[in-house]
């Protein structure tokens, strides 16, 4: 599960995130009810803990854009030239309304490392999501307006912070990174040995003149190599019609009606999954990540699918072209990428 809401989750909607094994609690979440971002996320951890121990939760932050809630914000007052500009002294890079963050500012880095050491200090955190990462890596991004040098150098940064990270914040802790991604030569498998796993999104838009199937098939191919070296896979795919976002990097879609209306893409996208499902993988369709009045559909909702019984795979997937099989021991995995069918044959 991957949610925030602006203000407290009801009882109700905190029994229903206790049945979810991985959480990660979205930037905005409770910071209208208890002051900041990091109050609401320790307020929601904290009564999550309390039904499901055995949850894992990881606490939303950005490498790269800078939103608004969070208190540890205040600090970047004091910092000269935090965030990235333009050379006409535009500030708010990202999508033409948010600021970067300056990486290869010293100040800022220290800062960043901070709070995420703060943050993950309380018990019922169990580690840090990275968003963002694809931002930063992707050359071309940002680079006509800041330059290459200052491109470069918060690239340079960037790597040394993740490699410092689970040191910094503890190797007890989790961190997972949006970070596997079809669109680079390794599908940023080279990244991921800085993480413990990485959440999947943007997975079916082709880009660098791939064909979709070809961009699809490369992504598969590396979550499963991901999959079965033990890192987590957090595989999560929208369920509305594609819409454009810049570069292709963010997963942008439409709304949906209702769960009847998106039965055909949700079957498809959990075969998907299941094609490289592993031990520590999970699985989310979404329509968005907004608890909030008028948000996602999805949200509360039991998907009948979640509740059948897998049993252990009887083997990796075989595949022919765009063609997929695989079984386990309660279904059998029928999936074809070119023409984005699938079925699901239970046992």
């Amino acid at each position: 599960m991957h949610i925030r809401k602006a203000t407290e989750f009801t009882p109700e909607e905190i029994q229903y995130l206790a049945t979810f094994p991985l959480i990660t609690l979205e930037k905005s979440t409770g910071h209208k009810d208890f002051g900041s971002t990091e109050a609401g996320t320790l307020k929601a951890a904290t009564a999550v803990k309390a039904i499901n121990p055995r949850t894992k939760i990881l606490y939303y932050r950005n490498i790269i854009v800078h939103y608004g809630g969070y208190a540890a914000n205040a600090q970047l007052e004091s910092i000269p030239n935090a965030f990235l500009e333009s050379a006409q002294g535009d500030a708010d890079l990202v999508r033409g309304k948010v600021p970067a963050y300056d990486l290869s500012n010293p100040a800022v880095e220290s800062w960043w490392m901070q709070h995420a050491k703060e943050i993950c200090e309380a018990a019922v955190i169990d580690g840090i999501f990275v968003d963002g990462n694809i931002k930063v890596l992707e050359d071309g991004y940002l680079r006509r307006d800041v330059g290459a040098e200052k491109k470069a150098a918060v690239k340079a940064t960037y790597h040394e912070m993740m490699a410092a990270l689970p040191r910094v914040i503890g190797h007890e802790k989790l961190v997972v990174a949006n970070i596997i991604r079809a669109r680079f030569e390794d599908a940023g498998l080279a990244a991921l040995e800085y993480f413990d796993g990485s959440y999947l999104e943007g997975f079916e838009h082709a880009v660098g003149g791939m064909s979709r199937e070809d961009y699809v098939a490369k992504g598969i191919a590396a979550m499963q190599a991901a999959a079965r070296s033990g890192k987590i896979i957090a595989f999560t795919i929208g369920m509305g019609a594609a819409q454009q976002s810049e570069m292709g990097i963010d997963e942008s879609r439409s709304g949906i009606d209702d769960l009847a209306s998106i039965q055909d893409r949700f079957t498809y996208a959990l075969a998907l999954f299941l094609i490289c499902a592993e031990k520590y993988s999970y699985f989310m369709a979404t329509d968005g990540y907004s608890a909030n009045r008028g948000g996602s559909k999805l949200w509360m909702q039991d998907i009948p699918e979640y509740h059948r019984p897998l049993g252990k795979p009887l083997g990796p997937a075989r595949n022919r072209d765009y063609l997929y099989i695989r079984e386990f021991e309660h279904v059998r995995v029928w999936l074809d990428i070119e023409h984005q069918r699938a079925e699901l044959l239970w046992k």
